[in-house]
């Protein structure tokens, strides 16, 4: 007997239920690192850094107050259907973006492994490479610049 198409194989992003929408996060935690975006090319050019958001528990490669981060991180971009595609600064291993590409997630996704830690195998997380933006002097982020 043939097994059903997992969601993110058969539904559009806007055809996702919250949940759906939600399990597509990889947690590695890469769009929860602090890039700095050059306005000299119209924000082509993304320089991330080796520095996490201040609400990112470095160990857990976790957001300490999902449910309020926009208010208490006002530069905290909400992923929508809508706008993932036009956030170039998004991971090219992101399940968002890819499936907005149109391109299948990697093998190593929890949501294909069925393990969260298939992600920190794969060298995909950040865990264990970052300093809190807590720990730094704003005026310093440049010298954190990792590409």
């Amino acid at each position: 007997m043939m097994q059903p198409r997992p969601f993110y194989q058969t539904k559009s992003l806007t055809e996702m239920s919250e949940a759906e929408w939600e399990s597509l996060c990889d947690g590695c935690g890469q769009c929860c690192t602090l890039s700095l975006i050059d306005e000299d090319d119209a924000g082509e050019t993304v320089h991330r850094t080796c520095v996490g958001c201040t609400l990112l528990d470095l160990e857990a490669v976790r957001c300490r107050d999902y449910a309020n981060r926009h208010e208490r991180v006002p530069s905290c971009v909400k992923l929508t259907p809508d706008n993932v595609s036009a956030l170039r600064w998004m991971p090219q291993t992101c399940a968002y973006r890819l499936l907005a590409e149109g391109k299948p997630l990697f093998d190593w996704h929890p949501l294909i492994s069925g393990r969260a830690d298939s992600v920190v195998e794969a060298g995909v997380s950040v865990k264990g490479s970052l300093v809190s933006e807590n720990d730094i002097d704003e005026d310093d982020l440049e010298d954190y610049v990792v590409e």
